[in-house]
């Protein structure tokens, strides 16, 4: 199977520019070499299990950005996969519509306890005259599915949906995860700042992380760098259109951005306007046991165990409704916190984590859809490879 692996510092990263890799990790690097262990003994076994075709996996750890390439991006050109190769992320994409939401609120364009109809004036006379923006963002409006059902192909079908939806809970009840849910807040905070989610996104936001291999629309020039997703059945898809695709599962980059955008999130190096809205999107708004809900961003106190990880990550987690204790004030996430988010479509399936108070960040993108245990358990061996701290975490 084809690797190669790559460092660069801590300051090239946070530097956001278009970097070159300087030298190839030395194999008696200390850490560094117990850390190429710890990959090279869990992704090639993880691919072979679940027949992926290629994986970047990016580490950030003692100031230096490591990449571990794997496979190929396309079986039928053979192309191999780079940390410059752009994966569909899924919902990972939902920790971007979570900031964009935030960074309107840090610019006082909207507030999380306004209804969601002040923004969308079709859906005045529903039931989101009662539901807020954050119960939006954070899956509780009370009860809206997992996705849009089949019916729903445009705006003007969208927007019928939602005037005829009804709950089954009383708003902020329940969580239950959910594409049209954070969908439509990401789309009513684009309209709040007076434009659509895409461009909010694609000329505003990314470009203001520092961002320049991660987009909604690939462009033509980038199509080169974008791999082929493969089924179940082992054909090459990717991801297609969809109501409120690109709030919810539409954003395409590379390992090597994704640990660009991890390390600003831990770092603070942005304007004040933006950190603030990073903030407020690793907040903890409410739990869910061991879970605490951010805006797209999902924590949990850290150090901890690889179990209360995996329940956090679980399938009941993802599709089923889940009573909520909600925090008044919502939990700053401080440093001694571990955030992650799964992300998935039909061709391909991520995994993302950052622990502020160790400065480690991971990325495992991969251009196949596989359980979304399975990345956490490789994820948390790489972790323990990098922080001693968690063979005591089993502790409640």
């Amino acid at each position: 199977m084809m690797r190669s692996l790559k460092f660069r510092t801590l300051a090239g990263v946070l530097g956001c520019l278009s970097l070159v890799p300087t030298a190839a990790l030395a194999a008696n690097d200390g850490g560094g070499a117990d850390l190429g262990k710890a990959v090279e003994a869990t992704i090639p076994p993880l691919m072979k299990a679940n027949d992926i075709p290629g994986m970047a996996v990016a580490v950030l750890a003692n100031g230096e950005a490591r990449y571990f390439n794997y496979g190929v991006a396309s079986r039928e050109s053979g192309q191999a996969v780079t940390q410059d190769t752009l994966f569909e992320l899924g919902s990972i994409s939902k920790t971007f519509t979570g900031i964009l939401g935030a960074y309107a609120l840090a610019q006082g364009k909207l507030s999380l306890g306004d209804k969601a109809s002040r923004y969308q004036p079709e859906l005045k006379g529903s039931a989101f005259d009662r539901i807020s923006l954050l119960q939006l963002a954070t899956y509780s409006a009370g009860g809206l599915p997992l996705q849009f059902p089949d019916a729903v192909v445009d705006p003007s079908s969208m927007l019928a949906y939602y005037r005829g939806w009804k709950p089954d809970y009383a708003p902020g009840a329940r969580r239950l995860y959910s594409n049209p849910s954070i969908g439509l807040f990401g789309h009513l905070a684009a309209r709040s700042l007076g434009q659509p989610f895409d461009e909010a996104m694609e000329k505003g936001l990314l470009p203001k992380l520092g961002l320049s291999h991660t987009f909604i629309h690939v462009p033509a020039a980038e199509q080169s760098r974008y791999a082929w997703g493969y089924s179940k059945a082992g054909k090459p898809v990717r991801v297609g259109p969809g109501a409120l695709d690109a709030e919810a599962y539409g954003i395409k980059s590379s390992a090597a951005d994704m640990l660009k955008y991890l390390a600003i999130n831990m770092s603070g190096q942005t304007e004040p306007a933006l950190r603030r809205a990073m903030d407020a999107s690793h907040a903890a708004y409410y739990r869910v046991g061991d879970l605490h809900q951010g805006l797209g961003w999902e924590g949990y106190r850290y150090p901890l165990s690889l179990e209360r990880l995996l329940a956090g990550n679980s399938n009941e987690i993802a599709f089923q409704p889940q009573q909520v204790a909600w925090l008044n004030p919502p939990r700053p996430a401080g440093a001694d916190v571990l955030l992650n988010k799964t992300g998935s479509t039909n061709g391909f399936g991520g995994y993302v984590l950052f622990v502020p108070s160790r400065k480690i960040g991971i990325v495992m993108l991969a251009n196949r859809n596989y359980p979304n245990a399975e990345r956490v358990r490789a994820a948390y061996r790489i972790l323990s490879a990098l922080d001693p701290s968690l063979a005591h975490a089993g502790r409640p």
